[in-house]
């Protein structure tokens, strides 16, 4: 596929924040640590502390990796599980929710956006080594977010009633979806081979943590990724001390809900509110949030409740059963992590603004924020509609009706926009209004409202005329709604709709082989592919 590049304001589908944090606006620099750019990780790799227990976190993913056939384990990703012990190595990191087949195509991206970094970054510093991690959002409980996928302009669904983090979730009622989507896919090569990864992720590993797993693994190790399942005791143990802190003192709530009236005064949208506790307690089929009342430490829809001191003994004894909501994730990443970057969507990249005086609190390092690489496929056929009609990938971005009336004033041989003769008509009235007015005064007002009345009618044969034209083109017109149609399907980003199947039903292992060849994750270009 061929790429070609647009800026990311020049889309209009970015936040003004988002636009504003990579143009490097001052306002914005007291909510993050070091810029993205190859500097601000010079600046930071001097600063790192490096504080992460590294032989806990190689033992834990060797044990995950376990769960994975050998053969299906790449060199690439050994060789990195080996490297994260030494002292100079560094996780890129991304991370995302469990969706089923991967849902939307920004989960690929994200990944890829990392994979990519973490080669420029090697590239850039050859006496370091960098990793690139996909966190799995195992322990997040929002079924009802992960349970569906848009492919080939169908919505595919697992439904089911299920309880208490996704990772948990049995696979075994999966079957009817799974159906589905390989049905979409076809019978060729391609999509056999997809059928197959797909049908064994979700048939032959038991949660969906273990099978989103061996899908992400299928696709991405032979480029080193590591994938982690952070829901383990070994883990929360290291971030055992904040867990109690902040769950008796409420830190965070104080802190980030201090800095988000400090961004909501420049004019940021909040992404994210805290609460006073910002813990689930987390068990088989129940994650339920944590609340104080009565002097006591409750979980909410449950029965359970603990005194501070059985409290600390429960975090001790059992920091597994203490998930972090999604204001605490980051910094338990951070803690478990030798991280320099998080690699998320534009809310995110918010979100995580809203966390720097959290993390100052604790003392924990704030990674650089990088702007997942965003970017939309376009076949062969939009793309000779495009260029018949003279018209960019940039142009389709606008509003349907926008493309289609500015095609129109280019393409038309008529005269349809009046803006010049009403302009002419303005200056006659305005003189009829001065001679009208030395006559009589009163009579000024009368002038303005026909001077109005004939404007508005004006404007309406304008309406009429564009409309009449849009008639005579209506075939041509006809195929901007097609190529709108595939870009940004039903009404908003492909990347934010579409799964990745049917793309690589196209081309096959290629499709991930392009993107890693295409993405500049520091460019801060949105990316289109054109076969």
């Amino acid at each position: 596929m061929d790429a070609t590049y647009i800026d990311y304001s020049a889309t209009g589908s970015f936040s003004p924040t988002v636009i504003k944090y990579l143009e490097n606006a001052a306002e914005l620099k007291p909510f993050y640590g070091f810029r993205p750019d190859l500097d601000g990780f010079r600046q930071l790799l001097q600063y790192k502390k490096n504080s992460c227990k590294r032989s806990i976190l190689t033992e834990v993913l060797q044990d995950q990796y376990k769960k994975l056939p050998v053969k299906e384990v790449s060199e690439q990703t050994k060789i990195n599980l080996d490297l994260l012990q030494q002292e100079n190595t560094f996780t890129v990191t991304t991370g995302h929710q469990l969706n089923i087949f991967t849902g939307p195509l920004y989960f690929i991206f994200k990944i890829v956006t990392a994979i990519n970094l973490a080669k420029d970054l090697k590239a850039e510093f050859p006496d370091k080594n960098f990793v690139p991690v996909y966190w799995m959002a195992s322990e997040d409980h929002d079924f009802v977010e992960i349970n569906h996928t848009q492919i080939g302009g169908k919505k595919i669904s697992w439904n089911e009633e299920v309880s208490g983090a996704t990772g948990h979730i049995s696979t075994k009622g999966i079957r009817e979806a799974l159906n589905q989507y390989k049905g979409i896919l076809g019978i060729s090569d391609t999509a056999q081979e997809l059928s197959d990864l797909v049908e064994t992720a979700y048939t032959q590993f038991e949660n969906l943590a273990d099978a989103t797993r061996y899908l992400v693994n299928a696709l991405f190790s032979k480029f080193g990724l590591i994938i982690l399942d952070a829901d383990d005791a070994r883990l929360k143990k290291q971030f055992a001390p904040i867990i109690q802190d902040d769950i008796i003192n409420q830190n965070s709530f104080k802190n980030i809900f201090a800095t988000n009236e400090k961004l909501e005064k420049l004019g940021v949208h909040i992404q994210v509110n805290p609460r006073e506790i910002n813990f689930f307690y987390l068990i088989k089929e129940v994650r339920e949030r944590i609340v104080f009342e009565d002097n006591l430490y409750k979980v909410l829809n449950t029965n359970i409740a603990f005194s501070e001191e059985e409290l600390k003994v429960e975090i001790a004894n059992f920091p597994e059963r203490f998930s972090p909501n999604v204001v605490m994730r980051p910094l338990y990443q951070e803690v478990i992590l030798p991280n320099v970057a998080y690699i998320g969507g534009g809310a995110e990249v918010v979100y995580w603004m809203e966390l720097k005086a959290n993390f100052d609190f604790y003392q924990v390092d704030f990674p650089i924020l990088i702007l997942r690489n965003s970017g939309l496929f376009v076949s062969k056929r939009s793309a000779e509609k495009a260029a018949s009609m003279n018209l960019t990938f940039a142009d389709f971005f606008k509003p349907a009706d926008t493309l289609k009336n500015n095609w129109i004033q280019v393409n038309s041989k008529n005269q349809l926009y009046l803006n010049q003769y009403w302009q002419e008509l303005d200056a006659v009235f305005s003189r009829i209004k001065l001679q009208n007015i030395k006559i009589d005064p009163t009579l000024g007002p009368s002038t303005e409202a026909i001077q109005k009345r004939l404007e508005h009618a004006i404007f309406n044969l304008e309406k009429k005329l564009i409309k009449a034209e849009k008639r005579n083109y209506e075939t041509r017109l006809n195929q901007i709604d097609q190529v709108k149609a595939e870009l940004f399907p039903g009404g908003s980003l492909q990347e934010r709709n579409e799964n990745f199947g049917l793309f690589y039903v196209k081309i096959g292992s290629k499709l991930i082989d392009d993107l890693v060849e295409s993405f500049k994750p520091l460019d801060f270009k949105f990316t289109i592919l054109t076969e």
